[in-house]
C-alpha cells in the first residue's frame, strides 16, 4: 500500500512555484539622499539661439544707480511753477472746511480706523456735501487755465470726476462736445446726476460748490480773471520772481 501510494516526481504532478522576487530595500534615508544629488544632465541643448534672444553690443556698459535729484538748470523752473501754490494760500490742498481736532479714544468707534498720536486719536472734518451717486463727467485739457480752476475745486470738494483729455485737434473727444453742447468750447462739465450740462468754469465751480459742497466757492478761485492771469503767469514768471529775489537778497 505504501509503495502504491509513493509517487515519483513528475512535471504534471510538480507543484506551482512562482518566480522568485529580490528583495528590495527602500529606506527614507536614501531616498533623502537621492532628491538632494542634482539631477543627471539631460541630452536637451540649453544653449540660448542668437536669432531668437536679445543680446547687448559688446561695448555696453550698464548705467551706475544714482539717486534722485533735480538737474541744476530746472531748479527755478519747479520752484517757480511751485509758486502758485504759496501765492493762492494752498487752495486746492485740503479739501473744504477741513479741520483736524484731538480727541479722546471713547469719541471714535471701535471699528473706525483713525490716527492715534500719544494716546489720543485725531479726528478730521470738512465741510463737503452730499456726494454724487455717479462721477461727474467734465470735457478739458491741461493746458487750458480755466480748466485748471475746474480741476482745483473738485480737488477742494474730493468729488468723483470722470476727466475727458480734450487737446487740440484731439479727434476723441472734442467732437463729443460740440454734439452735446453745440461748440467746442472748454471747460464742459456733464452731471448725469441732475442733468446739468454747462460751459464756462466760473459756473462749474459754483455749480458744484452749491450742490455739493457748503455754497462757499473759496476766495482764489472767485477772482475772475485774476485767477485765470495767477493760473497763466506763475508758471511762466516764477523763474523770473526768483531770480530777482536771489538778486536782491544775495
Amino acid at each position: 500500500m505504501a509503495g502504491v501510494l509513493n509517487f515519483s516526481s513528475s512535471p504534471l504532478f510538480r507543484p506551482f512555484s512562482r518566480p522568485r522576487v529580490p528583495n528590495t530595500r527602500v529606506s527614507i534615508k536614501a531616498s533623502s539622499e537621492f532628491s538632494e544629488k542634482p539631477l543627471p544632465p539631460t541630452s536637451v541643448s540649453t544653449k540660448e539661439d542668437p536669432k531668437l534672444g536679445f543680446n547687448p553690443p559688446s561695448n555696453f556698459k550698464p548705467p551706475e544707480p544714482k539717486p534722485f535729484s533735480i538737474r541744476p538748470d530746472k531748479v527755478y523752473d519747479i520752484l517757480g511753477a511751485s509758486l502758485a501754490l504759496i501765492f493762492r494760500l494752498g487752495t486746492g490742498v485740503f479739501v473744504s472746511g477741513y479741520s483736524a481736532s484731538f480727541v479722546s479714544e471713547s469719541e471714535i468707534p471701535p471699528d473706525e480706523y483713525i490716527l492715534e498720536i500719544a494716546g489720543y486719536k485725531v479726528k478730521e472734518t470738512s465741510k463737503v456735501g452730499p456726494r454724487p451717486e455717479k462721477p461727474i463727467e467734465i470735457y478739458e485739457f491741461e493746458s487750458c487755465p480755466f480748466c485748471r480752476k475746474v480741476r482745483e475745486i473738485v480737488a477742494v470738494l474730493d468729488l468723483d470726476v470722470l476727466f475727458y483729455p480734450c487737446p487740440r485737434n484731439g479727434p476723441n473727444f472734442r467732437p463729443k462736445v460740440a454734439q452735446m453742447g453745440g461748440k467746442q468750447q472748454f471747460p464742459y462739465m456733464v452731471d448725469p446726476n441732475t442733468g446739468v450740462a454747462m460751459y464756462e468754469s466760473d459756473d462749474i465751480i459754483k455749480y458744484l460748490v452749491g450742490k455739493y459742497g457748503d455754497g462757499n466757492v473759496p476766495f482764489m478761485l472767485s477772482l475772475g480773471l485774476l485767477t485765470v492771469s495767477g493760473q497763466l503767469c506763475m508758471p511762466i514768471c516764477g523763474k523770473w520772481i526768483l531770480e530777482s529775489l536771489l538778486f536782491f537778497v544775495f
